[in-house]
């Protein structure tokens, strides 16, 4: 039977403006029953009355989790396992940048927490799940920021110097593919698909931190930039279209599967990192 994502739950992080939000009216408009997850109450309940609007679903809902609280994250995954019996499409979108080094409350660095163990912990508490929902399919946002990253295991937060915005970005990014490639291999025979995207250059208030340096950049590429809307097709299109039905382990750049960085595609730089994700997060 055809992918049909009509009924089908689906759990986007990040939901609550930029291209999680678009995305969230997209698939409500096709039927699914689309859980919108956002940090700050009054935001996430003015998302999800925008997404109901727009789309007409009446199955929109949402739950709170901040990404950089690795206890929020496990409430977070104990809520959606009590609440719903099966999850169809995880979608990791959260992200944060951070013009300074800051530290989480479990002191880690704030951009590599947010935006990959964030995506690495929460995944891995709904696997079990994701796995009894088969077929099933994870999606996440990545960039084509990992091309010019590295990934040092012995200063992975740049704790001895040398952090800058996009370094800490772009290694977020890197790992983000080094994860969803090594969730895929290790998901091969469940029927839970594993993908990673960039969705284009867009324009969201995620570099709303940038240094001040940044922002005449940001405003010369403002041109060249695309709407969240049009961002987020690249999420629908790996949720949601048939033609994405047993595809893994690829990489998107919009919505074209395309080669990453060759670090991203190193196998055992990607386990190193699972391991090492591991016990940051207390697996």
């Amino acid at each position: 039977m055809a992918w049909d994502v009509r009924g089908k739950t689906i759990l986007i992080t990040g939901a609550t403006s930029g291209i999680g939000r678009e995305a969230a009216v997209a698939l409500a408009r096709r039927g699914a029953r689309v859980v919108l997850v956002g940090r700050d109450p009054g935001r996430t309940e003015a998302a999800v009355a925008t997404v109901n609007a727009r789309s007409g679903a009446a199955e929109v809902s949402h739950l709170l989790c901040d990404f950089s609280s690795r206890a929020d994250i496990r409430r977070l995954a104990d809520t959606v396992l009590a609440r719903h019996d099966r999850l169809d499409v995880l979608i990791n979108n959260a992200g944060a940048v951070n013009k300074e080094r800051r530290l989480t409350v479990d002191g880690i660095e704030m951009t590599f927490a947010v935006n990959h163990l964030g995506y690495f912990l929460l995944t891995n508490l709904l696997t079990d799940l994701l796995v009894r929902s088969a077929p099933a399919r994870v999606v996440t946002v990545a960039s084509e920021a990992h091309r010019h990253a590295t990934l040092d295991f012995d200063d992975l937060g740049f704790e001895r110097g040398g952090y800058r915005i996009m370094r800490a970005y772009g290694r977020s990014k890197l790992a983000n593919v080094l994860f969803a490639n090594e969730l895929a291999r290790r998901l091969a025979s469940s029927g839970v698909t594993s993908n990673s995207l960039h969705p284009g250059v867009v324009a969201t208030n995620i570099w709303s931190r940038a240094p001040g340096w940044v922002k005449p950049i940001l405003y010369l590429l403002r041109p060249t930039m695309i709407s969240a809307e049009k961002g987020a097709e690249a999420i629908v299109q790996l949720a949601a279209s048939p033609e994405m039905e047993g595809v893994t382990g690829k990489y998107f750049n919009r919505e074209k599967i395309v080669e990453p960085a060759p670090l991203a595609q190193d196998e055992a730089l990607a386990k190193q990192l699972w391991n090492v994700s591991a016990r940051m997060v207390g697996l």
